[in-house]
C-alpha cells in the first residue's frame, strides 16, 4: 500500500558540515521530509503498515490523537481521506479560535477532531482508546493508533528505512533523530541491529523513552526474524527546553544554520531540536566529525512553522 514516495533522498550537507569540521560526504541529511503524503514526513512510512493492517482488519475508521500541532495526525487524516476511511483525531489542545499550520490540514482532510484540552502523554493514550470504544459502541469498527504511530508495526517501517539508507551511501556510523514517541528511532536501531548506531533527541514528548525504545526494538527486531539489537539507548534529554512544543535558543540556531548553509527547513518542535542535538554532540566531543560518517534523519514538520506561535517566534529574533 504505497502512501509514502520512496526511495527518499540521501545526500551531503557538506557547507553545513564544515561548519564542525566534517569533511565532505561527512554529514549527510535523509530527507523523510519529501515522503509525499500531505505535505510530506516520517510518518508516511509507518503509516503504509498500520493503514494496511487497519483494511486487512476490516475497519473503517482511522483513531489517534497528538498535540494541536502533530504532524502524525495530520498525515494519519491524510492517509483515511487517500484510503477512504474515516478518521477520528484527538487532540490535546483547547480549540483554537484560528487554525493555523498544522491544524489548517487536520481541517482540510475533514476528520472528526476531538479537542480535550491540555493532557499529557498517558492520559492522551487512553483518551485515543475510549474514543475508539465509543466510536464502536456506535457501530463502525474503528483501528486505535498511538501516538505517533509507535507501535511495533509502525516502528517496523524503520527497520526497513535502514536497508533502503545503506543501499544509498553504504557504511553508517550514526544516524541522529528527534524522538518524539520513540517509533523511529526504535524502528533505526532494530534496523542496524546496535543501539549504538542511533542518537534519538527527546523533544519532551514521551516520559518512558528509555523504557519504550529499546522494548520496542527488540519487538520490531523480533517481528523480523532478526537478534535484539545490541548496546544501550542513546537518547539526548537535554534540548527540549521548557517542555514539548516550547521553542529554544538552540533551536533556533539550528534552524537558520541549516536553513542559511544548506537550503532546507526544519521545524521548532523536533527536527530544529534534533540538529540542536546533533551540534551538541559534535561540540561535546560525543561526535567525532574527522571519524564518524552522521546521516541526520529530517523527520518532517514545517507546517508548524505556520502556527502564529512561531511564526511570530522567528519574527521576533530575526
Amino acid at each position: 500500500m504505497a502512501l509514502a514516495h520512496l526511495p527518499t533522498p540521501c545526500h551531503p550537507m557538506d557547507r553545513l558540515g564544515a561548519e564542525f569540521g566534517f569533511p565532505p560526504g561527512g554529514l549527510l541529511v535523509k530527507r523523510d521530509d519529501l515522503t509525499g503524503l500531505a505535505g510530506g514526513g516520517n510518518k508516511a512510512r509507518k503509516l503504509e503498515h498500520l493503514c494496511a493492517d487497519a483494511i486487512a482488519q476490516g475497519c473503517d475508521t482511522l483513531v489517534t490523537g497528538g498535540g494541536k500541532q502533530s504532524n502524525h495526525v495530520r498525515m494519519t487524516a491524510a492517509a483515511a481521506s487517500a484510503l477512504g476511511l474515516a478518521c477520528t483525531v484527538v487532540l490535546a489542545s483547547g480549540r483554537p479560535d484560528t487554525a493555523t499550520g498544522n491544524v489548517v490540514l487536520d481541517e482540510l482532510f475533514g476528520p472528526e477532531i476531538v479537542w480535550v484540552g491540555d493532557l499529557d502523554y498517558f492520559p492522551l493514550e487512553d483518551r485515543i482508546s475510549a474514543e475508539a470504544t465509543r466510536l464502536t459502541a456506535e457501530g463502525r469498527r474503528p483501528y486505535a493508533i498511538p501516538i505517533g504511530g509507535a507501535s511495533t508495526l509502525g516502528a517496523l517501517a524503520y527497520a526497513l528505512a535502514v536497508d533502503e539508507l545503506l543501499q544509498q551511501v553504504g557504511d553508517v556510523d550514526l544516524v541522529v533523530v528527534a524522538d518524539g514517541s520513540g517509533g523511529t528511532h526504535a524502528g533505526l536501531t532494530a534496523g542496524f541491529g546496535d543501539h549504538a548506531n542511533v542518537l534519538g533527541v527527546d523533544v519532551g514528548t514521551r516520559p518512558n523513552l528509555v523504557e519504550a525504545v529499546p522494548h520496542m526494538a527488540s519487538a520490531v527486531a523480533k517481528r523480523l526474524g532478526r537478534a535484539a539489537p545490541t548496546g544501550e539507548v542513546r537518547i539526548d534529554h537535554g534540548r527540549f527546553g521548557a517542555g514539548y512544543g516550547e521553542p529554544t535558543d538552540a533551536g533556533l540556531e539550528a534552524l537558520r544554520l541549516t536553513a542559511r548553509l544548506e537550503g532546507i527547513v526544519l521545524d521548532p518542535v523536533y527536527t530544529g531540536k534534533a540538529m540542536a542535538g546533533l551540534i551538541a554532540a559534535v561540540r561535546e566531543g560525543r561526535i567525532d566529525p574527522t571519524r564518524d560518517r552522521v546521516v541526520f534523519l529530517h523527520t518532517g514538520g514545517m507546517p508548524a512553522l505556520f502556527s502564529s506561535r512561531y511564526s511570530s517566534w522567528l519574527r521576533s529574533v530575526i
